[in-house]
């Protein structure tokens, strides 16, 4: 499952109130119980987590990736996704915005990137046994992420095993803005029929991918419309590894 959660800030009109954008400064643990049940009811192995509060005053200064990773019962890979050197990461809120990964299979390797350019630059890698999975939040600006996808394209062109990269593309054009990244690489949307991502209550803009290598064929995907605990939607994706790949990457 991919989800940007928001920061488990919620949604809604309450959200803009007392002032626009308000509730990005409230208490999230109301929110985050809301989002540990969905995620259990769900019972995904993996887990690329979008907009993860790392232990600010909103969350008591607990990290909400640790917090859903002890339910669950997984491990948790969780960075801020600011660039170390980043002035946004002294900032008191600002560095503790971050993505995670948690996953229940056993994790050979975790590794972090920072892509040249852009606000959020992050990139992480979760090495399974058969398969290596990349989170990303790309900027908001398109020359920006231009650049950003050219670095991702080489950083996953070393990959040794098939992969996927999940997350929050902000292509507000959709996959047509992707379509030269995805020619390079092979790759394939998850979401073959291109169904908007965001926002949650009533969905427009397909910012959100689930891309993968030729080597994986994916046997189930929905974008759960359901749910509307973020401004966002979630993406759940079953998939599995061409036995010919496993092999090669054995």
């Amino acid at each position: 499952m991919l989800y940007n959660m928001r920061y488990a800030t919620g949604t809604g009109f309450k959200f803009h109130l007392p002032v626009p954008f308000g509730g990005f400064f409230r208490r999230t643990n109301k929110n985050l119980d809301a989002l540990i049940q969905f995620f259990r009811e769900q019972k995904a192995d993996v887990l690329g987590l979008v907009e993860v509060d790392d232990g600010s005053y909103r969350t008591g200064h607990r990290s909400q990736a640790e917090a859903i990773a002890r339910q669950l019962g997984k491990r948790t890979f969780c960075r801020t996704k600011y660039s170390y050197q980043s002035w946004w990461s002294r900032l008191p809120i600002m560095r503790k915005q971050a993505n995670a990964c948690l996953s229940g299979p056993a994790v050979l390797r975790e590794r972090t990137h920072f892509l040249r350019k852009g606000m959020k630059r992050l990139v992480m890698e979760l090495e399974l046994e058969d398969v290596i999975i990349y989170i990303v939040h790309l900027a908001v600006g398109r020359r920006c992420r231009e650049a950003q996808l050219a670095d991702l394209a080489r950083l996953v062109k070393r990959s040794r095993k098939p992969y996927l990269i999940a997350g929050d593309f902000n292509a507000f054009a959709g996959r047509i803005e992707l379509q030269s990244f995805m020619q390079e690489l092979r790759l394939a949307s998850a979401n073959y029929a291109n169904l908007p991502t965001f926002p949650s209550q009533s969905p427009r803009w397909q910012l959100d991918f689930i891309l993968h290598s030729p080597e994986i064929r994916v046997t189930r995907f929905e974008v759960a419309r359901h749910v509307q605990l973020s401004d966002h939607l979630p993406l759940i994706c079953d998939f599995e590894v061409r036995a010919q790949a496993k092999a090669a990457s054995a």
